[in-house]
């Protein structure tokens, strides 16, 4: 479970590392987000290499996709998800990509979202 102040990395190709929740969108006085929701997050740190193509600067405020929590997940078919740290996909304003890749697997429940691009960016996708 994702709330304000928890810091996150980013895995896709936008050039930000680490990012911090600031609001969790979506909903009157929301506290927690979990997989598939979309919070506020600061970009805390960039990438070292390649500062030349970063799509983003630091301090910029984004919306972002939760696609891994630490916290177990489990979906309508009864499956548990659980992955080793908490990450975030960058959005931009219009709810599309920021990056163009997505480096590591993602849970198989964005296919019963309206984020279903993500599965076909993403190098590999878990049950």
């Amino acid at each position: 479970m994702i709330q304000n102040g928890t810091y996150l990395n980013t895995i896709d190709n936008s050039g930000a590392r680490k990012v911090a929740c600031i609001k969790v969108l979506g909903g009157y006085r929301r506290r927690y987000a979990k997989l598939g929701d979309k919070i506020l997050v600061s970009i805390k740190t960039l990438r070292t290499k390649r500062r030349s193509t970063v799509k983003v600067l630091k301090g910029e405020m984004h919306h972002a996709l939760i696609v891994k929590t630490k916290v177990a997940t489990v979906n309508f078919f009864g499956n548990s998800t659980k992955f080793r740290s908490n990450a975030v996909v960058l959005l931009n304003k219009n709810n599309k990509l920021i990056g163009t890749r997505i480096f590591g697997g993602i849970s198989k429940s964005f296919r019963y979202t309206r984020f279903l691009k993500i599965l076909f960016v993403a190098s590999g996708v878990f049950r």
